[in-house]
C-alpha cells in the first residue's frame, strides 16, 4: 500500500542529543534474544516469570494510595482489573495489554495505568484476556469483546463516563478488533470517545515491511513473524486471515472515535500502523507519529522519548474525556 498521506504525520519534537539516546539504546537491544513464537513451552516459562516478578504489586499501588480490583465479569466470566482514581472518575479507559497473544497480564500495565488514573483522573479497567498458548486467537478476541460490552453497556458504576480504548502491540490488535465487533451495537460504540494505541499488528498475513524485515531488527524477530501468524491461526489460509476482525486493518471504520497511534520507524510493524492510519482517518480525525530510531515496544525504555510520548498520551486522554 503506498503511504500517500504520510505528510499528514507529525514530527516528533526531540533535539538530536533525544534521538542519540535512543539510538545508543538499541545497542543494547541488538544484544536481546529476539522474541519468538516458536511453541508453546517458552511463553508458558516466561509467563511464569513475569508472575513471580510481579508478587508484591499491591504494595507498589498503595505507594500511589491505590488500590487495584479483580472483577470476573460477562458469561464467559473475564478478569478485569480495575484501579480507581482517589476521587470521582472523568472518564473510564479499557485497557489490552501488549504480549505477542502468548504472554502478559493486566497487571503488567500498572505503572502505565497508574500514571493515568493520577494525571487523567480516570479508572482503568484493564482486560486480563486467555492466552494464545492454551486458547486460540478468536477465544481471546471473544473475552475483549465480552469486557468491552460489559463496561460500555452493564457496568453501572461507570455509565455514561466517556471510554477510552487504549492497547499495545497485540494489545492494539485486540482493542481495533474489539471497535469493529462493536459496530453490531452502533449505540455502544458511540460511548467510545477514543483509542490509543501503540505500533499494533493490523494485518495477520503480515505487511509489507513485516515481510521485508531484515534478520537484525531488533526485539521482533522480523522474518519469522509471517510464520507466528500462521502459528496463530492454524487452518487458515491468507484470504481468510485477511477478514476483519482477524485483522482489523481490512475492516469499516465507519463512526469510529478519533484516534492517536505510535509506530517506530526501526519496528517490522510500522507499516500495519501507517496502513490502519489511511484507513481509519477517512471515518475520524487520526493523529499518527512514526517515531525515527524507535523499535517495537519504545514507550517501555528508559529514554526521554518514551517519557515524552507517554506524557502525550495521557495529554491526549484528558483532552478526549475533557472534550
Amino acid at each position: 500500500m503506498e503511504h500517500s498521506e504520510l505528510a499528514t504525520q507529525t514530527p516528533w519534537p526531540a533535539g538530536e542529543q533525544t534521538w542519540a539516546q535512543v539510538r545508543n539504546f538499541n545497542k543494547k537491544l541488538a544484544w536481546l534474544p529476539r522474541f519468538r513464537i516458536r511453541n508453546r513451552i517458552t511463553p508458558r516459562v516466561i509467563q511464569a516469570l513475569l508472575r513471580a516478578s510481579q508478587i508484591g504489586g499491591a504494595g507498589q499501588l498503595l505507594k500511589h494510595g491505590l488500590k487495584a480490583q479483580t472483577k470476573v465479569i460477562g458469561a464467559g466470566g473475564v478478569p478485569v482489573r480495575i484501579i480507581r482514581p482517589k476521587g470521582k472518575a472523568k472518564g473510564v479507559v479499557l485497557d489490552f495489554h501488549g504480549g505477542g497473544w502468548v504472554i502478559g497480564n493486566a497487571q503488567m500495565n500498572d505503572g502505565f495505568n497508574v500514571a493515568m488514573v493520577n494525571e487523567c483522573n480516570v479508572a482503568v479497567v484493564s482486560v486480563d484476556y486467555r492466552l494464545a498458548v492454551s486458547t486460540p486467537i478468536e477465544g481471546l478476541m471473544e473475552d475483549c469483546l465480552s469486557a468491552a460490552r460489559w463496561l460500555l453497556k452493564d457496568c453501572t458504576e461507570f455509565a455514561d463516563l466517556p471510554v477510552i480504548v487504549v492497547g499495545e502491540s497485540a494489545g492494539a490488535h485486540l482493542a481495533a478488533a474489539t471497535l469493529l465487533s462493536l459496530k453490531k451495537s452502533p449505540g455502544l460504540l458511540q460511548r467510545v470517545s477514543g483509542a490509543l494505541l501503540y505500533y499494533g499488528v493490523y494485518d495477520l498475513t503480515g505487511t509489507p515491511s513485516v515481510r521485508a524485515a531484515p534478520p537484525e531488527t531488533l526485539l521482533l524477530d522480523g522474518p519469522g513473524m509471517v510464520e507466528a501468524f500462521r502459528m496463530l491461526t492454524p487452518g487458515l489460509n491468507d484470504e481468510e486471515r485477511r477478514q476483519p476482525p482477524l485483522s482489523p486493518l481490512y475492516g469499516d471504520f465507519t463512526d469510529f472515535p478519533p484516534a492517536l497511534l505510535f509506530a517506530g520507524e526501526l519496528d517490522p510493524l510500522r507499516d500495519d500502523t501507517l496502513d490502519i492510519a489511511e484507513r481509519w482517518r477517512q471515518s475520524a480525525p487520526v493523529e499518527m507519529h512514526l517515531l525515527p530510531s524507535s523499535p517495537h515496544g519504545f514507550i517501555h525504555f528508559p529514554t526521554a522519548i518514551a517519557q515524552s510520548v507517554l506524557a502525550y498520551s495521557r495529554q491526549w486522554i484528558t483532552a478526549r474525556i475533557d472534550g
